[in-house]
């Protein structure tokens, strides 16, 4: 007939996909997964270019099924399809087919990403966990409290009369310096000396019960 076209159609081992600029439905055989694979593995860029095309759809189908998250399997595809060059040379097809052996290295990262992103919800949750302050024991919390007061009673007495009463009246009664002058019947600059001094030698007295 005048309008019919004759199409070569080239048979090669494989499976068949659709050529470049063929009607949708018209296929061609194209080389076979476990060919192009040890091409790949004999460093042959060609050969990878058409299998990462030949695989990439099953390598993200797998990543989805295990992650279901698009980015995420996205970019572990990515990885999968990098270890696939990389390590092409070590496949071995009495193995078994290229598409499984593939599909094992796909379901192997997508499981890797899942129980790394696990690990870190753990580290996440035990560092939230030692951040957050521990609750008072009453218990405990009075025993320090009784302790301490021992420790600063016990520090008073080594502090002079006059510094004694001075720090007594200033920081346990509340007194400012001058109600402290009064009460003591001393100059103002003689109650803040002493303050002074006493508080430094109960700190030093405190510190050295630590």
């Amino acid at each position: 007939m005048e309008n019919a076209q004759c199409t070569h159609t080239p048979r090669t081992s494989g499976r068949p996909v659709r050529t470049r600029g063929a009607p949708v439905g018209a296929v061609v055989d194209t080389v076979s997964a476990e060919t192009l694979l040890l091409r790949s593995g004999r460093g042959e860029h060609d050969a990878f270019t058409e299998l990462y095309g030949l695989v990439s759809p099953r390598v993200y189908g797998i990543c989805l099924r295990v992650l279901r998250d698009r980015a995420q399997s996205e970019e572990v595809a990515q990885e999968v399809l990098v270890e696939i060059w990389r390590t092409a040379s070590r496949y071995d097809e009495r193995l078994g087919s290229a598409t499984s052996w593939v599909a094992t290295i796909a379901h192997r990262r997508a499981v890797d990403r899942v129980r790394s992103s696990q690990a870190a919800g753990d580290r996440e949750r035990r560092a939230a966990a030692e951040a957050t302050v521990a609750p008072v024991d009453p218990v405990a919390d009075a025993a320090e409290r009784r302790l301490e007061h021992r420790q600063v009673r016990r520090c008073l007495k080594t502090l002079t009369d006059l510094q004694h009463r001075a720090v007594t009246l200033a920081y346990y009664g509340g007194y400012t310096y001058r109600q402290v002058a009064a009460l003591l019947d001393t100059a103002v600059p003689t109650v803040k000396t002493r303050i002074r001094d006493g508080l430094g030698k109960l700190r030093d007295c405190l510190e050295a019960s630590r």
